[in-house]
């Protein structure tokens, strides 16, 4: 069974006010003092912004677990930002206006250098999906096959509706900040490893990007671990949304695996079409239509979302999850992603903050 991981980026705000406060270095500095105390591996990690932390599961086979950690490590950054008199949203903007501040050390000074107001304004909180690859030839042949669905997943996860104190009209206006980075979006179909590769060195031999961890594709091989890493999600406001990405995503990669493995093709589609599919899915979440990966054509968000449940049916059922995927996914289309939550409690106290306050109870679950 393939094992999964997930990697969180999580809002450090104000406990009062829920203003994003700069305290990643602070937070990060005691969870590492208290880590040595009690001789175990560091778990978060500083992000582009200093109103950010972020941290990573250890890869895990069953669902449950994955879970019961995800739950675990945000309670546990809760605990570490009280501390510093802070608390952490599970948002991916912030919905109250922010003047970001960018991380130190000499690679984010880089970036802000390099990518100006770019990098100054990416304060946005991802969700990162790690699905277990035997080689780089499978994971290259995952990515060449995945490519279409992948706007599901942000549709789903959809968790960034305001920005700088406004409603963007977007169910993830983070998608559309983040494709600023010249290297961000759908990925090429590539054939092989090798073509993956050679791709990759030359994207850094122009010196546009500083290093391979600039490759910013909505999917990519990850360069440190011998996954697939899907990277289009926003964070997730409820931990159980984590779980049901993660779960889909093993789906989807064992899917296209077993496509491989048979001699079936990839869909060709350009990077352009992709690119409407993802906007469609970032604008409207699972409000309204998306963009049916198997027709690229419009039909209800709904739809959609069912039509990658029976893609990946097989191999969820092989894994035990495909229960757990269609509960998940009815009780996501009845309550709504993060974006409609958000919207909801707008809708009802009229205040910003109050939508953050809320939602910094509700990313523990």
């Amino acid at each position: 069974m393939r094992s999964v991981g997930v990697e969180e980026e999580l809002l450090l705000v104000d406990a009062e006010t829920g203003e994003p406060r700069a305290l990643s270095a602070a937070v990060l500095a005691a969870a590492s003092r208290e880590a040595v105390r009690e001789d175990r591996n560091e778990v978060f990690e500083a992000e582009l912004q200093r109103e950010q932390l972020e941290f990573a599961t250890r890869p895990q086979a069953a669902m449950g677990d994955l879970a019961d950690e995800i739950r675990r490590w945000r309670a546990e950054a809760a605990r570490q930002a009280q501390g510093v008199g802070a608390a952490v949203a599970a948002l991916a903007t912030s919905p109250l206006p922010v003047s970001p501040s960018i991380g130190f050390g000499e690679r984010y000074r880089w970036m802000g250098e390099r990518f100006g107001l770019t990098a100054q304004e990416q304060l946005t909180g991802g969700c990162h999906v790690h699905v277990s690859v035997d080689s780089d030839e499978e994971g290259v042949a995952v990515l060449d096959r995945i490519r279409p669905w992948l706007a599901v997943f942000l549709a789903l996860s959809a968790n960034s509706p305001f920005w700088q104190g406004k409603d963007s009209r977007y169910g993830s206006y983070r998608s559309q900040v983040w494709g600023r980075w010249p290297s961000s979006g759908p990925g090429e179909v590539f054939g092989s490893a090798d073509r993956y590769h050679q791709h990759v060195r030359d994207l850094l031999g122009t010196g546009v990007l500083r290093d391979e961890g600039m490759i910013y594709f909505d999917a990519r091989l990850s360069h440190r671990y011998p996954t697939v890493e899907i990277r289009v999600a926003d964070v997730c406001l409820d931990p159980s949304t984590t779980v049901l990405l993660a779960t889909l995503a093993r789906g989807l990669v064992e899917t296209a695996s077993r496509q491989w493995r048979k001699g079936e093709p990839p869909a060709r589609y350009g990077v352009a079409l992709l690119r409407m599919a993802a906007w469609q899915a970032g604008r409207y979440g699972l409000e309204h239509q998306l963009i049916h990966p198997l027709t690229m054509r419009p039909v209800p968000a709904a739809t959609v979302v069912r039509a990658l449940f029976d893609h990946a049916r097989a191999a969820l059922e092989d894994t035990g999850d495909l229960v757990p995927a269609r509960e998940a996914i009815r009780t996501l289309l009845d309550t709504g992603n993060g974006a409609r939550v958000q919207r909801e409690l707008m809708e009802r106290t009229g205040n910003l903050r109050n939508v953050v306050t809320e939602c910094v109870s509700r990313t523990q679950g």
